[in-house]
Order: C-alpha cells, then structure tokens, then sequence
C-alpha cells in the first residue's frame, strides 16, 4: 500500500487508548466522482471517470479487507494487482501479525487524474489523491482498545495511484503515499 500508511499500521501497534467503534456500522469515504459539466469539457473525461471508479472500489474493497485484517470475502483482485496488491497484502500481514484491524474511515480530498496516456500499448494513468487519517482507527482486537496514531504521523498527506486498462477495465498497479506532502 504506502509507506505512510504501512508506518501508521506497524507503528500503531505499539501504543494504545480507550475507544473503538463497530468497524462493520461504517462505510468508507470513496473518492468523488466528475460532475457532468467536467465530463463535456474534457474529451478524456469518461476515461478518467473510469480510472477513478477503479480507484474508489479499489479502497472500498481495501478497506473491506483492512476491517477485518483479511482480503478473502473481497474483490480486491478486481481493482488492484502487481505492486499495489503486494503492498495491501503485506499491510493484511502485518495487522494479522499485530492483532490490529482498520475503524473509522479514510477520507479521500481532491482525487484526480493527474496522467492519462490512452495512446499507450497499454494505456496508463495517474491518480493523485489527499488522504485523511484524521477519522481512521488502528483498533487492537486482542487489548480491545484504539492504538493512538503516532504522534509524528500526519492527518493528511498526498498519495499517488498507478494504474493500467486491462481488457477495458482499470486496474490500479501501484500506490506511493508521500507523508512530506502535506494537503
């Protein structure tokens, strides 16, 4: 997934405080989507829609997994593969290793299609996204208790999304989170 977002996963399995939330009673923020008057003025518009659908289910399955520590019951084979996959798997890994699942919810601000390459053999794109921890939870299921987030960690910061049209269909191939850049 993203170094940023790895840190506050391994990180936050140190500490701890009271509270928590059933994580099942929350959904996940999804990127918002082009209004219909962007979509006129850009040519590409439909196809960066697209890319940004992906993007957002990619996260909603994400966070599906991130709940419960576990990607089986999810389809986020669908919407993520190579790099970006490996990264979401070895966060799954870590929170089993720890006891820890995912409460609250990400926020997402300002996601765009910053890139898009549709001439390409395999068309490309990039999406530039502000996340928000500030209603995101490290829950520790064995103390039963929310772990803190570092104290370091920022509350918003920017990520980049890699993707690639497989068969008609987006698949987001890589994600870098950069906790330097603040939003």
């Amino acid at each position: 997934m993203s170094f940023a977002l790895s840190a506050v996963l391994m990180l936050s399995g140190c500490g701890s405080s009271a509270g928590g939330d059933n994580p099942s009673a929350k959904s996940p923020a999804t990127p918002p989507t082009p209004s219909e008057s962007s979509t006129k003025a850009d040519p590409e518009a439909a196809e960066k829609a697209s890319v940004l659908d992906s993007y957002r289910r990619m996260w909603a399955e994400q966070m599906k997994a991130y709940r419960k520590a576990d990607a089986k019951g999810t389809d986020l084979t669908k919407y993520a593969s190579l790099d970006a996959l490996g990264k979401f798997r070895l966060d799954l890994a870590h929170m089993k290793e720890n006891s820890t699942v995912i409460k609250g919810k990400l926020g997402h601000q300002g996601t765009k299609v910053s890139a898009l390459d549709m001439k390409a053999k395999t068309p490309k794109a990039t999406v530039t996204d502000c996340v928000d921890l500030s209603a995101w939870q490290t829950y520790d299921v064995k103390a039963k208790k929310v772990i803190p987030l570092p104290s370091n960690q920022p509350m918003r910061y920017m990520t980049t999304a890699k993707a690639e049209r497989w068969n008609g269909h987006w698949m987001v191939t890589d994600y870098t989170p950069d906790g330097e850049r603040k939003c």
